[in-house]
């Protein structure tokens, strides 16, 4: 695990001082030591933290007749096989690490070797003959990748914060698209609220040749429910798959703990790895505030199953002065409450170890999500025709607010519109009011409906897991997950999020993975076995976090009411209407704290991006 930052520039002459800034931006990515690979026309960064081959994995790597230099930021689960089967092939290796195995692999089968990874990660490949630089990001997106393309010149790297000291990066807020973070709460597509700054997407490559950057999908994630099986053979298919996934998923030379919550998803990877007869350390975290508190239950389930408990009860001074740091680590602004724990969370398990395992991706892959359960909640009315249920909803939305008057007006919006995570955002019409000036946007719906597009044949519920997986997951999940991981210097790995789990996951009909009563189905089934049916049947609560009581009280009210209340404010809202919505929070109303907390999180980090730096 590491991080890594390069450029191609021929306009920069002595590229050493650029490049060793811009590796020493991420340096929290990688402290345990650097490396560097300069010539004429690109210069690559690399900041390592040691988790693999300790004494030889350093980077980047040349290859045996200097043609070919990798920088790679991920772990390969299966490079031990992928050694073997390139040793029986004729290479000689000269480390232990899983990088040399991209390397030789990449030499060996050209690109067909991204379909041969198992495991996450982000690298380029830079071609001294060729003079072209080709690179990768993992099928999930798990590991990031960021790039900035302006004619002969490609910066990139895990972090655009490493961009900084580059002399030729362009730094200007993409105003275009704040409509979309407004709704989203992140960017729903390769661009970021960097003008010029774009993501490589999970699946993807590219080959950048000193003037083009052609990018490729390499590999798609789809959804192909097999109907012939009953539950019984799902749940043998999900316990194999997860315990060979988390095994895995614990290759290391340095100690594994795992990150334990009171849900389903981090319980049952938990009692997977207490089956190697180590013993496991587990971390958690909660509030003094003890309905937003899982502490209890993850401590009691620690001790059920032997684990080496860790927790840390967190308040709202730290929590509120950890913020600036957070969304300056985040490199985008990211809203999610849920942020903030992890942040602690992951500074917490870095005291005792270097890497740890979650649970992220079991609610995209195997329906977990309670909204999955609306479209059979919805099914009997569906079957009125649309014409009908439309001049219901027209009717019903000039009435009062009456019971069953959100499902009335809910039903009679197709499937890409009112699968909408509205609890989390602005509507259309409330960006309008809450922007400074108006910024021509596609809709929420219209920006993905592509995705529904893809998967149209398909029922509901995967549709819905399909644009999640490409959008809530990749965007906000895996992007927190990921930075604020490795804040602390700790390599935070998904077991769920291994594409042989998903060849399972893909194949379960949607009756076993969600119904009116429950989500998850095959899944819980599977975890009874192994975990309590307290743990297995509990109610989803994420990581819940006080902010909405915080934002009432001082002096966290007027710490936000000063930023909303300023000139940057200004410049990009409605300053006179924020500072109302922070009003009406404060009296009592609810409903508004998500909302506050996007535009506060926004304020942060262009004080952090764009004033402080």
């Amino acid at each position: 695990m590491c991080g890594f930052a390069g450029f191609v520039d021929p306009s920069i002459g002595d590229k050493r001082p650029v490049i060793e800034a811009m590796a020493t931006e991420i340096i929290h990515r990688g402290p345990d030591s650097d490396g560097y690979f300069i010539d004429d026309d690109v210069a690559l960064g690399f900041r390592r933290l040691s988790i693999i081959d300790l004494s030889h994995g350093h980077q980047p790597i040349v290859s045996d007749d200097g043609t070919r230099v990798i920088c790679f930021n991920g772990e390969i689960y299966n490079y031990r096989e992928l050694r073997e089967e390139l040793i029986a092939a004729g290479h000689e290796f000269r480390t232990g690490s899983d990088t040399e195995v991209i390397l030789r692999g990449y030499e060996t089968w050209g690109e067909g070797v991204l379909q041969r990874l198992r495991g996450m990660f982000a690298f380029v490949i830079w071609n001294t003959e060729t003079r072209t630089l080709f690179g990768a990001r993992d099928p999930f997106g798990i590991k990031p990748f960021y790039y900035q393309h302006n004619g002969d010149k490609l910066i990139f790297g895990s972090e655009v914060k490493a961009f900084l000291p580059q002399p030729n990066f362009v730094k200007e807020v993409n105003t275009d698209v704040l409509p979309d973070y407004l709704s989203f709460e992140y960017i729903p597509s390769n661009e970021t609220l960097f003008k010029g700054v774009k993501k490589l997407l999970g699946g993807e490559c590219f080959t950048f040749n000193g003037s083009e950057m052609r990018v490729s999908r390499y590999h798609s994630l789809r959804f192909s429910p097999d109907e012939t099986k009953d539950l019984a053979h799902w749940t043998r298919e999900i316990q194999n798959v997860v315990e060979d996934s988390v095994e895995a998923h614990q290759v290391a030379d340095v100690e594994v703990g795992c990150f334990l919550s009171s849900g389903i998803d981090s319980s049952y990877i938990t009692k997977e790895m207490t089956k190697t007869g180590n013993k496991i350390k587990a971390f958690s975290v909660g509030y003094a505030e003890q309905k937003y508190s899982e502490l209890s239950y993850a401590r009691d389930f620690a001790q059920k199953i032997g684990a080496e408990f860790h927790e840390r009860e967190i308040g709202a001074d730290e929590t509120f002065n950890a913020v600036p740091r957070i969304q300056y680590l985040m490199d985008e602004p990211l809203p999610n409450p849920s942020a903030l724990p992890l942040f602690f969370l992951t500074e917490e398990a870095a005291k005792q170890v270097k890497v740890v395992v979650s649970g992220e991706g079991a609610d995209e892959l195997f329906g977990g999500y309670n909204q999955y359960r609306e479209p059979i909640d919805y099914a009997p009315y569906q079957k009125v025709p649309a014409p009908i249920r439309k001049a219901v909803a027209a009717v019903a939305k000039k009435l009062p607010d009456f019971r069953g008057k959100r499902f009335l007006l809910r039903n009679a919006q197709p499937l890409p519109e009112r699968f909408f995570r509205n609890n989390y955002v602005f509507s259309p019409t409330e960006r309008e009011q809450v922007l400074a000036k108006p910024i021509a946007a596609p809709s929420s719906a219209e920006r993905v409906r592509p995705l529904f597009d893809e998967v149209a044949d398909m029922d509901d519920v995967t549709q819905m897991q399909h644009v999640d997986i490409h959008t809530w997951m990749l965007y906000d999940i895996l992007q927190k997950a990921d930075k604020m991981s490795m804040a602390h210097s700790l390599e935070l790995r998904v077991p769920f999020l291994d594409l042989r789990v998903f060849d399972v996951a893909r194949k379960i009909p949607s009756r076993f993975r969600v119904t009116k009563e429950n989500t998850k189905i095959a899944l819980r089934r599977t975890a009874l076995a192994e975990i309590p049916e307290r743990t297995a049947n509990k109610k989803k609560l994420g990581f819940p976090v006080p902010l909405n009581d915080w934002l009432r009280q001082e002096p966290y009210f007027s710490t936000v009411r000063d930023l909303f209340a300023s000139d940057t404010a200004a410049e990009f809202f409605n300053r006179e209407h924020i500072l109302n919505m922070l009003e009406i929070h404060r009296s009592g109303v609810d409903g508004y704290m998500k909302r506050i907390w996007s535009i506060y999180c926004f304020l942060v980090w262009h004080d952090e991006f764009f004033v402080k730096r």
